[in-house]
């Protein structure tokens, strides 16, 4: 058995792959999931510079590598194989835009006859249609795997313009989840570029390890995000409900308006003396204030 635990580092990054395919991954990672499972034989259906079969080689393992640069699309070509196990590292939406800038596609069109650009996910503008594909490949490969096989799953957060996407909340994750491996990243752009405001620079990566323990049947964990509007909120007491009504108004606001945006929600449906309610609850709470003209006012407290 191999030495995973829960966070890995590789501060060297070791000999496989091209270090110079910008964002591929350490070798060791592979070498240390092979050697911790016991692999026999491994699958990458987007294998960037090979990394994942220059460490299978160096541990005498048979592999079985593709990418869209070497004539094998994922999204529209079939696996061939029935797979033991699979590593997969997708692109971090467009981050690193793959083909164009890693290999050519004229060349890839004229030997394999298609334009790698069209499947390529790094060339996905939207996120959530990124999304949409990542998902897709995920679900794909995981239904390729013989049943007691397992998935290997390399994926980060992005931040853009102050705002985070994470690849591990929107990656659909079927099967069990057995893992998940906190990976420390090393020499990356953010370590030596200094912010200003809050941000946080990204020094991590997660491993997912799925197994697939059912031959027909896939549970499967899928992140949906809805609006809930606090009005609704079984959970929400009658201080959070008007303070949210109040901060929705650009200063002060009458009785009459504060009703007008309670009334008709499930805080209220239930509740005859509703009003009533509202105006105890403007009385009782010292962030609350009435005005001189008979209006009320949020104040901000601690």
């Amino acid at each position: 058995m191999g030495n995973l635990t829960s966070i890995v580092s590789y501060p060297e990054r070791g000999a496989g792959g091209n270090n110079k395919y910008r964002g591929n991954c350490s070798p060791q990672v592979i070498k240390d999931l092979i050697t911790h499972f016991g692999i026999t034989e491994i699958c990458d259906y987007m294998c960037g510079s090979n990394t994942t079969k220059d460490a299978a080689d160096a541990l005498g393992i048979k592999s079985h590598t593709y990418d869209l640069h070497s004539g094998f699309d994922l999204i529209n070509h079939d696996i061939q194989e029935r797979p033991g196990y699979i590593f997969w590292h997708p692109p971090y939406h467009d981050i690193i835009k793959y083909s164009g800038n890693m290999y050519c596609p004229d060349n890839v069109k004229s030997k394999h006859g298609y334009d790698p650009t069209v499947s390529d996910l790094s060339h996905i503008a939207e996120w959530s249609d990124f999304v949409k594909s990542m998902n897709y490949c995920m679900m794909k490969q995981y239904s390729s795997l013989q049943k007691g096989g397992r998935m290997a799953v390399l994926v980060g957060d992005i931040k853009k313009k102050g705002k985070l996407y994470s690849m591990l909340f929107e990656l659909v994750k079927p099967g069990t989840l057995e893992n998940v491996v906190i990976k420390t990243q090393h020499n990356c752009s953010s370590g030596s570029t200094r912010y200003s405001g809050n941000f946080i620079p990204i020094v991590h990566e997660y491993l997912l390890l799925l197994k697939k323990d059912d031959a027909l049947i896939i549970p499967v964990l899928i992140t949906q995000q809805r609006n809930a509007d606090i009005r609704d909120i079984d959970c929400s007491t009658w201080r959070n409900v008007v303070s949210a009504v109040m901060e929705s108004f650009p200063d002060t606001s009458c009785l009459e308006n504060i009703y007008s945006k309670i009334d008709g929600h499930k805080k209220c449906s239930n509740n005859k003396h509703w009003k009533e309610k509202v105006r105890q609850t403007l009385q009782i709470y010292p962030e609350f204030v009435s005005t001189d003209k008979g209006k009320w006012q949020l104040l901000k407290v601690a």
